[in-house]
C-alpha cells in the first residue's frame, strides 16, 4: 500500500507533485494562500504546497479523536469535526472550544466566519456562528452525501438519494439558513465545487460533470463534460478556469481547461 500523500496540480505542471504525509488524512481545505490543511487522528497536517513541508498540529485535549472533518474560518480559525459529532474550534492563541452538535460530523463548510455541518446519518445541515453557538439546522433532502461553499455565499448540498442538488442562503448576520433552490440531478449527484461563474456537480452513475448558472433563481445548465469513472470529488480554480475531476476508484485526475466555457 502506498503511503498517505498529497498530489499538487497546476502550475504548468505536466504531472501531479507528490507530497508524502506523516499519516493518513480524512479531509482538506485550504487557506487560498498556499498552505493546505488535512484533518487526521488527533488534530490536522498544515502542508506548505511550495516547499512541501508538512506540520503536525495536535489538538492537546483530544489526541485520539478521530476527525472527520476540516475548514478554514475567515478569521483563519480551524474547525474540525469528530466522528462523534463534536465540532472543535481551534482560533489562534486561544484554548480550543468544542460543541456537541450532532451524531455525526461528516462535512465542513465554512463561509465567512459561520460554519455549516452536513450530518449524513441525519440527512441534516447545521449552522455553527461567529461565537461559537450552534444556530439552525435544517434537513437536506432524503440522503445528502457531500457539501460545498461557493464564492457568491451559497451551501451546495448533493442529495444523492433523493437526486437533487439543494442549494442554501445565508442572510447578512449568518443565520437562518434557507433552502433557496432544489433542482433534480439524476444518476447520483455526488461532488461538488463551486466556482465564479458555475456550480459543479457530478454524476457518479453516468461518469458525468455537470456546469449550473444559479444566478436566475434556478439551476440552468450551460456545459457538461464526461469523466473518469467515478468522479467522486471536484476542484475548481477560478482563475485558470480550470476544473479537477478525481475518481473514487483509483481511474485518475481529470482535468479540464476552460472548463466555464467563454463568456
Amino acid at each position: 500500500m502506498a503511503p498517505p500523500s498529497l498530489a499538487v496540480l497546476g502550475g504548468g505542471q505536466p504531472s501531479p507533485r507528490i507530497i508524502e504525509l506523516p499519516g493518513p488524512a480524512s479531509a482538506l481545505t485550504g487557506d487560498d494562500a498556499g498552505t493546505a490543511y488535512l484533518s487526521t487522528r488527533g488534530g490536522y497536517f498544515a502542508v506548505d504546497l511550495a516547499d512541501g513541508h508538512v506540520a503536525r498540529v495536535g489538538v492537546g485535549e483530544a489526541p485520539n479523536t478521530v476527525f472527520t472533518a476540516i475548514a478554514r474560518r475567515g478569521d483563519a480559525t480551524m474547525v474540525l469535526g469528530a466522528v462523534d459529532g463534536t465540532v472543535y474550534l481551534l482560533a489562534s492563541g486561544a484554548s480550543p472550544t468544542r460543541t456537541k452538535i450532532t451524531f455525526q460530523v461528516d462535512v465542513l463548510a465554512a463561509l465567512g466566519n459561520t460554519v455549516v455541518v452536513l450530518d449524513r446519518a441525519q440527512t441534516s445541515i447545521t449552522t455553527i456562528g461567529a461565537d461559537g453557538k450552534v444556530g439552525q439546522t435544517l434537513r437536506a433532502g432524503q440522503g445528502a452525501t457531500t457539501m460545498a461553499a461557493d464564492p457568491a455565499g451559497r451551501v451546495l448540498v448533493a442529495d444523492t438519494r433523493g437526486g437533487e442538488l439543494l442549494v442554501y442562503g445565508l442572510d447578512s448576520r449568518g443565520t437562518p439558513l434557507i433552502l433557496r433552490q432544489a433542482y433534480p440531478v439524476r444518476q447520483a449527484p455526488y461532488g461538488l465545487a463551486g466556482s465564479k461563474r458555475l456550480a459543479w456537480v457530478s454524476q457518479t452513475a453516468a461518469n458525468t460533470v455537470i456546469g449550473y448558472d444559479l444566478s436566475t433563481g434556478i439551476p440552468v445548465e450551460k456545459v457538461r463534460y464526461p469523466t473518469v469513472r467515478q468522479p467522486n470529488t471536484l476542484a475548481v480554480d477560478d482563475t485558470s478556469d480550470t476544473l479537477y475531476v478525481v475518481s473514487g476508484c483509483g481511474a485518475g485526475i481529470q482535468v479540464i481547461e476552460h472548463a466555464a466555457g467563454r463568456r
